[in-house]
């Protein structure tokens, strides 16, 4: 993770897999990246009905962006991950994919059901915020 980010557990709350919230100091850049897709290099949803392989893909569409921003996985600061589904285990499956790919950067996170996302056959969409050291 960022030195500079922190992220914040509550003795309060549940104990879950992810910061219930993150602080990013004021002299740090923030990256609010678009939704990221399962799309593959030729604009197609591939993996129909298999939302875990949907949702790895769509984090490597957003490492990609993210290293072209200078930025990776470790500066994500927060995640909202959107799943057309109404079914409970199809979120969590989706939700597992993706939090084994952020391995122990357990950024804050949403978790929703939606009935349809953009794409033709799309399972899975994952918005993120992350926090890069300015440029000069």
């Amino acid at each position: 993770m960022n030195q500079n980010i922190t992220f914040i557990r509550s003795n309060q709350l549940a104990e879950v897999d992810y910061a219930y919230a993150s602080r990013v100091p004021s002299d740090m850049d923030l990256l609010f990246l678009a939704g990221a897709c399962p799309l593959n290099e030729e604009g197609e949803v591939p993996y129909i009905n298999d939302y875990e392989q949907q949702a790895k893909l769509c984090v490597e569409n957003m490492k990609a962006v993210l290293k072209e921003s200078g930025a990776s996985l470790k500066d994500v600061v927060y995640t909202r991950v959107i799943v057309a589904s109404h079914h409970q285990a199809d979120l969590v499956t989706a939700w597992r994919s993706i939090r084994e790919e952020f391995g122990d950067h357990d950024v804050p996170s949403t978790l929703s059901g939606v009935t349809v996302l953009g794409y033709t056959n799309q399972l899975v969409e994952i918005e993120a915020v992350a926090a890069v050291e300015k440029k000069e």
